[in-house]
């Protein structure tokens, strides 16, 4: 009976995270602009590699050393981006 729990605690939480956004942050995604594609506070950004998921930032410290705070086409806001 303890088994049937851990199934079922396991399916509940594999449906809230298929519901809880998309991919996360540096996953690849299709739309640059689009946040519906990725997890909250990250949008589709284009990087040299492809589009991926990007943390949204308001400036360069927001984001890691090789990275600065950039806008994404489409979209209002910014993201922290790697440096080129």
């Amino acid at each position: 009976m303890e088994w049937r729990r851990g199934i079922g605690a396991l399916g509940a939480a594999a449906l809230l995270a298929a519901c809880s956004g998309g991919a996360d942050v540096g996953q690849s995604c299709d739309s640059v602009g689009s946040a519906d594609e990725c997890v909250t506070n990250a949008i589709c950004t284009d990087e040299p590699g492809g589009n991926v998921c990007a943390e949204i930032c308001q400036e360069d410290t927001d984001c890691p050393s090789a990275y600065f705070c950039d806008s994404v086409p489409g979209s209002s806001e910014d993201t922290c981006q790697i440096r080129r």
